[in-house]
């Protein structure tokens, strides 16, 4: 299954430790204003939108912030102008990088993300230079904690998923993670709540087609840095990469 998994886990316990800090309220409040700039302020109607609410709520986002963060995007409150930015990134052991950022000023975070990979042996990337080595997907992420592990449950609960609309399960000590096309998610997200299982995380995420494998533990940990330090900036969103073990 996907390359990324085991980033994007590091990268959600990081997220949830830099959540103490507020750090991480910067992106999320980021997210929140983009969709709300996009679609409107209404999360019922809005499914861009309520996306990112939820995920605000799952790291105990102040409700003020979330509502400060929804008026800036509708214009209501002060805010700068807000642009996704999309970013093609050839990481150590050619390791293909695709960096999602929500900035006020593309010169600012372009010279950062540059400033990084000149010293981190990667490079930026032309369009579609790494964009192709990914599909966009819907992603849904479990939590199996209070799950029983007996086997016949975890086949019971696989075929539970796939009736939900999961077309690939990603499977973990302590959660799953689902995936589906883009636009099923509203409803894999629904039906999953229909079963009363508990959601830890949603998003449209990129999904490598194909891990690449990366044995040297030495470019594992440059990997693994480089991955570290793209997504401590403040502008960056998501991150995806291809590399694997």
């Amino acid at each position: 299954m996907s390359g990324h998994s085991k980033w994007a886990t590091t990268h959600r316990q990081k997220s949830a430790q830099d959540a103490k800090r507020g750090a991480i309220f910067t992106k999320l409040a980021n997210l929140i204003t983009m969709a709300a700039k996009e679609g409107g302020g209404d999360a019922e109607n809005n499914f861009k939108l309520r996306l990112a609410v939820d995920k605000a709520r799952s790291t105990n986002m102040p409700k003020d912030n979330i509502e400060r963060a929804i008026k800036r995007g509708t214009g209501e409150a002060g805010g700068g102008n807000f642009e996704e930015v999309l970013y093609e990134i050839i990481g150590p052991a050619k390791s293909g990088f695709i960096v999602e950022a929500i900035t006020d000023n593309k010169n600012r975070t372009v010279s950062a993300i540059k400033a990084i990979l000149n010293k981190n042996n990667g490079s930026l990337g032309g369009p579609n230079s790494v964009l192709w080595l990914f599909k966009k997907t819907g992603a849904v992420v479990i939590d199996l904690k209070n799950y029983s592990r007996q086997s016949a449950d975890l086949d019971e609960l696989e075929l539970l998923l796939i009736d939900a609309g999961a077309e690939e399960v990603e499977k973990n000590e302590d959660n799953w993670t689902i995936y589906t096309v883009p636009e099923n998610l509203q409803k894999v997200i629904n039906n999953l709540k229909a079963k009363r299982l508990t959601i830890i995380e949603s998003s449209l995420s990129y999904q490598p087609k194909e891990e690449l494998k990366i044995a040297d533990q030495e470019t594992q940990a440059k990997i693994a840095n480089l991955y570290q330090l793209l997504s401590d900036l403040d502008d960056v969103s998501n991150i995806y990469t291809n590399a694997g073990e």
